[in-house]
């Protein structure tokens, strides 16, 4: 935990109501057609909403993850692809500001560069990785002034428009003591390319298309962290990616689900049935239906502010932060889903068609299960964590 930051629950939004219904009427043809958010993009960095959460001091509004996590779950209700994609933007900036605060401004320049108009990505996903941050399969090699990495990463959202690139990979000329590098590298490095392979299921405005490196420099100053790989390396840098990263994820998932909600609540009121004389919202199994969507939203909310909160606040909960953390971004994805599914259900036919809308939220949705931390990770952490298990500790089998 780093820094202490007293939120203001009171911060205007900085998203109008008719910027986010622009937002809404754009989504549906930035799906179809598999295309980035330019327009949403504008808007949003016109609003400030890109510093945020750079401290006052250095240019921006010096907004809490709390404070930040509202705004992006506002935002999600609207255009979750707009969210998801600059929430990783938003995260380099949360953590980078929170160890400004808390005295170390070795990502000083981080800040000062988003003002000035930078883009800030994220490279952390890749192929036979299911331990994201942690541990790398790509690889970072010491030379003279910096590093060279060669790695494949996936899910690069913010492609058409990052300027920068938060990427990791591993360090093994020590066998026995292997190091994870974070950096951050320009676009215009040599030994970069872009590979257009963005076509997907959900999430498409996103475009979150491949990112290879091919022993792409990166120079010492632009090195933001080299610490042990696994648990062992989770320091304020590491932390602050999963808080910030994760707690911007969940609120995302929970406010497209709760627009799904009101859509379908909204609908079954209008909705009638040959058997009905009244609308279906008095058919007892659709209450019943929506009685489980709207429990399995009930508890998102709270758990999502409660360690957002606690964050901005300074709480220590020690080795507990990534229980918590992994936990509350599970959960809220997880109920999210199942809400969106049952949604489906009550729908009926007509929610199948796109015209309908409920289609594509539902393809989105389903994302938020696969978004790291993956539910295999999460439940590793609050297992090693509640039996109080060394995470880097080796499974034994039989």
């Amino acid at each position: 935990m780093t820094g202490e930051t007293t939120t203001a629950e009171t911060s205007p939004s900085l998203l109008s109501d008719d910027m986010l219904e622009r937002f809404w009427e754009r989504a549906p043809g930035y799906d179809a057609e598999n295309r980035f958010f330019d327009e949403d993009f504008a808007d949003l960095k016109a609003a400030g909403y890109l510093t945020q959460a750079v401290p006052k001091e250095l240019g921006g509004l010096g907004r809490s993850l709390a404070e930040v996590c509202r705004e992006q779950r506002r935002l999600g209700y609207y255009a979750a692809p707009t969210a998801l994609a600059t929430n990783m933007h938003l995260y380099w900036t949360g953590l980078s500001a929170d160890l400004w605060r808390a005295g170390d401004r070795s990502l000083e320049w981080l800040l000062k560069a988003a003002v000035a108009g930078e883009i800030f990505a994220v490279g952390h996903s890749e192929s036979g990785n299911d331990v994201p941050v942690l541990y790398s399969s790509a690889r970072a090699e010491k030379v003279d002034g910096g590093y060279r990495f060669t790695a494949h990463k996936s899910f690069g959202s913010l492609t058409p428009v990052w300027t920068y690139l938060g990427i990791h990979a591993m360090d093994s000329s020590d066998p026995k003591n292997p190091k994870v590098v974070h950096a951050f590298l320009p676009r215009d490095t040599e030994g970069v390319k872009i590979v257009e392979n963005w076509d997907v299921l959900g999430m498409r405005a996103t475009r979150s298309d491949d990112t290879v490196l091919d022993g792409a420099f990166v120079p010492d100053r632009l090195i933001a962290r080299v610490v042990p790989a696994g648990a062992a390396g989770v320091d304020a840098f590491v932390l602050g990616a999963f808080a910030w990263g994760l707690s911007g994820f969940g609120n995302v998932y929970y406010g497209l689900a709760q627009r799904v909600f009101d859509l379908v609540v909204a609908q079954v009121k209008k909705k009638t049935s040959i058997a009905l004389s009244r609308p279906m919202a008095y058919h007892a199994e659709v209450q019943h239906a929506v009685a489980e969507m709207a429990l399995a939203l009930q508890p998102i909310e709270p758990l999502l502010e409660s360690v957002a909160e606690d964050w901005s606040r300074g709480v220590d909960h020690g080795d507990q932060w990534p229980a918590k953390i992994t936990g509350a971004k599970y959960w809220a994805v997880e109920n999210g889903w199942r809400v969106v599914d049952q949604a489906i259900d009550v729908a009926g036919g007509f929610g199948i068609f796109r015209k309908a809308g409920l289609e594509r939220l539902f393809r989105d949705a389903r994302l938020g299960r696969i978004h790291p931390a993956s539910s295999f990770l999460t439940h590793e952490f609050a297992a090693k964590t509640a039996l109080e298990i060394d995470f880097d500790e080796t499974p034994r089998w039989g």
